[in-house]
């Protein structure tokens, strides 16, 4: 991956949250959707953004719809997001 500078829009996203709870090294994501590690590092540290086809690929790869994995806007923790109290305090 050649420098680049830092995206003007910042892509947020769980990739490396979903990566290491999977026990899934940077190199095994990258080899799985034709990237090299360095780009799955870029990505994870919010200096990349990927690709429409690159996001695919990662969703395809941990099995989970775009909006899971990427946002426009920060994510909230996992764990406020299924906690069974977080859904009782929001009714």
């Amino acid at each position: 991956m050649s420098p680049k500078k830092k995206p003007s829009r910042l892509i947020y996203n769980r990739v490396r949250l979903l990566r290491t709870d999977r026990g899934m090294s940077r190199t095994e994501l990258a080899s799985l959707v034709d990237v090299n590690p360095q780009t799955i590092g870029a990505l994870e540290r919010g200096d990349h953004s990927p690709s429409l086809d690159l996001a695919f690929r990662i969703c395809e790869v941990f099995q989970l719809p775009v909006e899971a994995v990427f946002s426009l806007t920060e994510f909230r923790p996992l764990s406020a997001e299924f906690s069974p109290h977080h859904s009782a305090r929001n009714s």
